[in-house]
């Protein structure tokens, strides 16, 4: 059987970031699910509980035997060991995209102090702009190739609360419990490729920006399908 390929944003942006990526896995054959984060930063903390519930809710049609292969980008990575255990179905692998880790023991800060500091005088009666109008537009460009992708893309960001970036999720133990792999695209995320080397996990990279995924959703899905053991 086949797996479903369960691609997870980070909660920073949208389902829209890996949308051209499910369109190359479906045609591929892959069952795909794209959960929606966006409503995870509304109401009061702790906001990973949520991240669990959407996900858990957008399986539900598919079915209790079938296994997943669990898809996270950026600081989605750090929810994954939270959606492993929160999820009924079996997971045949788990690949971070240029993703945070998980720390190896819990729990886990979602923004480590100097992006808190550099967060905190963003914030408007505690709600922060969207993530990309947080940098320049000379960093914020390269990740875009496409104008009317990038409209869509800008569009659909939330404004999430600074108090999302303040919490700690919890990290429950034998998460680790099967196959793991990092790909990373490139700048700054080389130090948690190089850990999820040390980590013993298999290791691919695809040169890009952080939202590569949209650039080249082919080598993207390629590289996923790879990774988690499917070809």
């Amino acid at each position: 059987m086949k797996p479903t390929f369960v691609l997870v944003h980070s909660p920073s942006v949208g389902p829209l970031t890996w949308q051209p990526v499910a369109e190359r896995l479906g045609a591929a054959g892959y069952r795909v699910r794209v959960p929606s984060l966006l409503h995870v930063g509304r109401g009061a903390p702790p906001f990973w509980p949520r991240v669990v519930s959407a996900v858990r809710d957008d399986l539900a049609p598919v079915p209790a035997d079938s296994p997943l292969v669990l898809v996270v980008h950026s600081n989605a990575g750090l929810f994954l060991p939270t959606l492993r255990t929160g999820i009924d179905h079996p997971v045949a692998a788990s690949v971070f995209v240029d993703a945070a880790l998980p720390a190896r023991r819990g729990p886990t800060p979602v923004a480590p102090p100097e992006l808190l500091e550099f967060l905190r005088p963003m914030a408007v009666h505690g709600r922060l702009p969207r993530w990309t109008d947080w940098w320049d537009e000379a960093d914020v460009a390269p990740m875009f190739s496409d104008p009317a992708l990038r409209q869509r893309v800008v569009a659909e960001q939330p404004r999430l609360p600074l108090s999302y970036y303040e919490q700690r999720i919890p990290v429950p133990d034998a998460w680790e419990d099967h196959p793991c792999s990092y790909l990373l695209f490139g700048p700054p995320y080389e130090e948690a490729a190089a850990e999820a080397r040390d980590r013993g996990w298999r290791v691919g990279h695809l040169p890009g920006a952080h939202l590569h995924q949209i650039v080249d959703p082919d080598g993207t899905a390629r590289h996923l399908v790879e990774l988690a053991g499917e070809s």
